[in-house]
């Protein structure tokens, strides 16, 4: 089978320090692009997060400190990482709630400005769990007949993810083989942000996800307690989060 492809898909997957989207930094990034034509080219390499990673995290992808010493940091590869993925969809596995905020992270970080919310999201393990409710080497297992070797590395990762939804999409005739309708479908929530913090009711309007204001307009929010925006700002969420709740705060300041 041969994806239907509008725009080119990045498959990708990141090994990290932890397992924070806040804090946490990518040890080493793999993607794979997938042009409409069917082509591929596929690119791995490691980074310099600029902090100890702790033993356990090296325990699950086998990177340690000294793997790492002499590699570039995010900044000095972000520019080439964005030209790479410019004008493309993303696919992974646990993507939407792990990797992509963790990328988007990493990018503000950099300062590098790349406008993510453009792009198609296809999480390759919401649509395996809403089928199958299993992990990724199983995933691999049961759709490709095969062991994953080498899990836990990203370029091992990144392959197996494209591998898995190729094989989905010739198990499962509901799937429609479009990126449009597979970015829906292995998506949970509508999110305003990419952790999750805010998402999109059904009216499409920005709502908290989480705490004593979960389920109420952001906008409604911030207008009764102004404060919340500052201990918002003051804690410990992603730079992403923070921006989009200034973005609809600056938004309903300039329609008074």
């Amino acid at each position: 089978m041969k994806l239907n492809l509008k725009n080119p898909l990045v498959f990708f997957d990141l090994e990290t320090t932890g397992t924070n989207i806040n804090s946490d930094r990518i040890v080493e990034i793999c993607y794979l692009k997938v042009y409409p034509n069917g082509n591929e080219e596929a690119k791995t390499m490691r980074i310099n997060p600029e902090m100890h990673i702790p033993a356990e995290a090296s325990a699950v992808h086998g990177i340690y400190d000294a793997d790492v010493a002499d590699c570039p940091t995010f900044k000095e590869v972000a520019r080439n990482i964005a030209n790479d993925i410019e004008g493309c969809d993303l696919a992974g596995f646990n993507s939407n709630r792990f990797d992509i905020p963790v990328l988007a992270e990493e990018f503000l970080r950099a300062e590098v400005d790349i406008d993510m919310s453009r792009r198609k999201f296809v999480d390759v393990q919401v649509i395996f769990h809403k089928m199958e409710q299993r992990t990724l080497s199983a995933a691999y297992k049961f759709y490709c007949g095969r062991n994953l070797e080498d899990a836990h590395t990203a370029e091992a990762d990144t392959r197996a993810t494209y591998e898995v939804l190729m094989s989905q999409l010739d198990r499962y005739p509901d799937l429609q083989n479009d990126v449009n309708f597979l970015s829906e479908y292995s998506s949970y929530n509508k999110n305003v942000d990419f952790a999750g913090c805010m998402v999109y009711d059904d009216k499409g309007v920005e709502v908290f996800n989480f705490g004593k204001y979960k389920g109420q307009p952001v906008i409604e929010v911030l207008q009764r307690d102004p404060g919340y925006y500052s201990w918002i700002l003051n804690s410990d969420f992603t730079l992403n989060t923070k921006a989009m709740l200034t973005k609809i705060r600056l938004r309903e300041m300039t329609q008074k």
